[in-house]
């Protein structure tokens, strides 16, 4: 049965690579023996599409595939009789390509025997729990993990330009198109409705990655669960406050189905900044969405707006560099509830300061966003500081209470594309 499994499967990827492909912006691939390649994402963001198109472009493309996403591999036990499958189908090959690992039992110790065999591995994983410090115990060492997510801006404007004619005076208007349609490949490059699509993507990830993964029974808690952190990106919770939610009396369980759904590459959570570690683990969290399709695809209302959406979009292209372990992540408050939306932490210190604000015409609003910043500017010892905005643009050096700093105003069209060229 597994060689019909690859044999369906061949056929399957030897029509994606005769698809569109979109460059990525990744850290680069090892294709060296020695060591194996992880890469991670949410599901359906483009891991295997990248995977295939690399290991076919390198050497003599001939290489050897496996998606794990299907109830026949996922029970295999004989690892010798797969391996002779595979070379029965695509040829004796040292270069296998795996897809969704983990879903198989113990593949940890089936990707290092083969590692040691000298075959070049590519397996990709739906999982953030695999990005964990237990990967390094896992594979002692000798791996590169990547992390992919959803089309970034650049990428989503390089898709369109496969098919369109678009000009820079274009961004704008394409970047809003941007914010609520997301960055998921597929229902851009090809005509799927994109509701439909990413409301099915969502109650698989929901129930194939989580629920039965986990055997959890309370199935439907978890969908509503989701469907209310997705709607409210961009605030805080508590755990004990999220007991409301889903109906139950333990914040233990709360934590573990946040823990789930961030496991799932559904959600992400930044925590409040403090110098006392027991300070910010106790402190609130806020959520955000891995992608604003799924926002404006599940959540319960657009009530939230473009600013809303805007943030979101900054999170996710933050929390992407986090888990490359190029920063760290958080978000500022004080005791009077003045907030600064975005601390970026590099190498121990403060490195940058950001606020997400899509419309400064009000005083009030410019005021209450600035102060905030100045406020945390002096508090933390950064005076890197930035507004992205809808339109505004340029610098002003600002005072207020003693403190006078610079503030720098981006839209938010330019300044995504400059965080695919920042070295930080």
């Amino acid at each position: 049965m597994i060689r019909d499994v690859l044999i369906r499967q061949k056929m399957e990827i030897e029509e994606k690579l005769r698809q569109t492909y979109i460059p990525r912006r990744i850290k680069s691939i090892s294709f060296d023996n020695r060591l194996i390649n992880i890469v991670f994402g949410p599901r359906r963001c483009g891991k295997s599409f990248l995977s295939l198109h690399l290991v076919n472009s390198t050497g003599d493309g001939r290489f050897a595939f496996l998606n794990f996403d299907d109830e026949i591999a996922v029970d295999i036990h004989e690892y010798d009789i797969l391996l002779a499958e595979m070379n029965n189908v695509y040829g004796t090959t040292k270069t296998i390509l795996f897809d969704e690992i983990q879903n198989l039992d113990r593949w940890e110790l089936f990707l290092n025997r083969l590692q040691r065999e000298g075959v070049c591995l590519i397996v990709t994983g739906s999982n953030a729990h695999l990005l964990s410090s237990e990967l390094a115990t896992h594979l002692t060492g000798r791996h590169i993990q990547v992390v992919l997510f959803t089309f970034s801006f650049t990428e989503y404007l390089e898709a369109l330009k496969s098919s369109e004619n678009i000009k820079e005076s274009h961004y704008k208007s394409i970047c809003d198109r941007y914010l609520t349609e997301g960055g998921y490949p597929e229902p851009l490059m090809t005509n799927v409705n994109r509701k439909d699509y990413l409301t099915t993507l969502f109650q698989a990830t929901i129930y194939k990655d989580i629920v039965k993964k986990r055997r959890i029974s309370a199935s439907r808690i978890i969908e509503d669960l989701a469907r209310y952190l997705i709607s409210n990106t961009g605030t805080e919770y508590s755990y004990r406050t999220l007991l409301r939610v889903i109906a139950c009396k333990s914040d233990r369980t709360a934590r573990k189905y946040v823990s789930m759904l961030e496991e799932a590459f559904l959600v992400f959570s930044v925590s409040r900044f403090s110098f006392k570690v027991r300070e910010q683990t106790a402190a609130n969290k806020k959520i955000y969405c891995i992608d604003n399709g799924l926002i404006t695809a599940i959540g319960f209302s657009l009530s939230q707006g473009m600013g809303r959406l805007a943030e979101n979009a900054v999170a996710i292209c933050l929390y992407k560099k986090e888990l490359e372990s190029t920063i760290r992540l958080f978000f500022w408050k004080n005791q009077k509830h003045e907030e600064v939306d975005f601390v970026v932490v590099k190498n121990l210190a403060v490195h940058q300061l950001i606020q997400v604000c899509w419309n400064l015409e009000n005083p009030k609003t410019r005021n209450r966003e600035t102060r905030a910043l100045l406020k945390a500017s002096k508090e933390l010892q950064c005076n890197n500081l930035f507004i992205v905005t809808e339109n505004e643009e340029g610098s002003e050096q600002i005072e207020w209470a003693g403190i006078t700093k610079t503030i720098r105003f981006i839209p938010l069209w330019k300044w995504l594309p400059e965080q695919d060229k920042a070295d930080f």
